[in-house]
């Protein structure tokens, strides 16, 4: 029995990522405690609930970035995809389109951002940076675009059941963002860790040249990766419009960078091959309690933004260096096994 409890302990802990998701866990328990004795109203129902929503839209986007990640690619475009989804799903429900019409529509024109991102990583071997840098400016060109260059007006009360359902409405005491955070982090979790899809993606970035020797498809497991992170965006876009009542050309300025953060922070390799979304869920906590805490301390949003920035270089240098140190001893037992070989010989 104790062999076996110490045989399932060991599988945990070195699941992909999972020792950095130990780690966070701790600095995330850590931070609520210090920001709790700076100032018990951080414990308080409400801010713990308003909290919880305020995460919830980078949990979103952090779980597509992510995916993403793991491929060993990166998605530049995201911010740019919330804001078009923000600004085209306003615009046409101010032109007097049934709201879950435009939100369908919306849905479909942002995914052809993640379908070209594939496209264009996978078929035509552009750099990520690159692609994504491009499709970054052409979702923020039909955000400015698609009501000329204005934000619309008020989407109006035929789209209060709009509004409700991605961010003013509550089910089981719980805001319905963060029941949409924890729907799709169930989702996508699951097609990581428990189908053929989720392996493929692994195995595209720990090695693409095995991967591709092992049959698998690299052009529709990237593609597939990069349709996640638009979905995602898409939906913050949403969530973000249903906030506002409006569609603002700005919104999902800086996105990805909380994508990025939320992903690093908790235990996702930016080198690819290595990360669990239960990592983004901690990684998403950490961003969104420093922002809370700090606010509630009083510190301006460019501190709050030093912070974050400073977090996610150390996150990634931790991950190099750690990924490094691997290879490293990955070398030397290598070496050290060729020469046993030989002396035997």
């Amino acid at each position: 029995m104790d062999l076996e409890r110490k045989n399932f302990w060991k599988r945990v802990i070195t699941k992909r990522g999972m020792g950095q998701v130990i780690t966070v866990t701790f600095g995330l328990i850590i931070l609520c405690a210090v920001f709790g004795v700076i100032n018990p109203i951080f414990f308080s129902q409400k801010n713990v609930g308003n909290l919880l929503r305020q995460i919830a839209p980078i949990l979103i986007i952090g779980i597509g970035q992510s995916y993403v990640l793991i491929t060993g690619n990166i998605d530049l475009s995201i911010g740019s995809v919330v804001g078009m989804s923000c600004m085209l799903s306003a615009t046409l429900m101010t032109k007097g389109t049934n709201p879950w019409t435009a939100v369908f529509i919306t849905v479909v024109c942002c995914l052809l951002i993640g379908f070209v991102n594939g496209v264009l990583v996978a078929k035509f071997k552009l750099p990520p940076f690159i692609a994504t840098l491009g499709t970054m400016t052409m979702a923020r060109g039909i955000a400015q675009i698609v009501n000329n260059n204005y934000n619309t007006d008020s989407i109006g009360d035929a789209a209060r059941g709009f509004r409700n359902f991605f961010y003013y409405g509550s089910t089981l005491g719980l805001y319905n963002a963060v029941w949409i955070a924890f729907v799709i982090w169930f989702i996508f979790n699951f097609i990581l860790g428990k189908t053929r899809t989720g392996r493929h993606i692994y195995a595209v970035g720990s090695n693409i040249d095995a991967a591709k020797l092992s049959g698998v498809n690299i052009f529709s497991t990237t593609t597939k990766a990069y349709l996640v992170s638009s979905f995602c965006s898409c939906i913050v876009g949403l969530i973000i419009c249903a906030t506002s009542g409006m569609g603002t050309m700005d919104a999902g300025n800086s996105y990805e960078m909380y994508a990025v953060a939320a992903s690093v922070i908790g235990g996702v390799s930016t080198l690819g091959g290595r990360g669990i979304l239960l990592g983004t869920v901690i990684g998403a906590s950490i961003w969104g309690v420093l922002q809370n805490g700090l606010q509630f301390a009083g510190a301006p949003v460019a501190i709050r933004n030093i912070v974050i920035g400073i977090i996610v270089i150390v996150s990634v240098l931790l991950d190099i260096v750690v990924r490094n140190d691997k290879l490293i001893r990955r070398k030397g037992l290598m070496a050290s096994a060729k020469q046993k070989g030989a002396e035997n010989a």
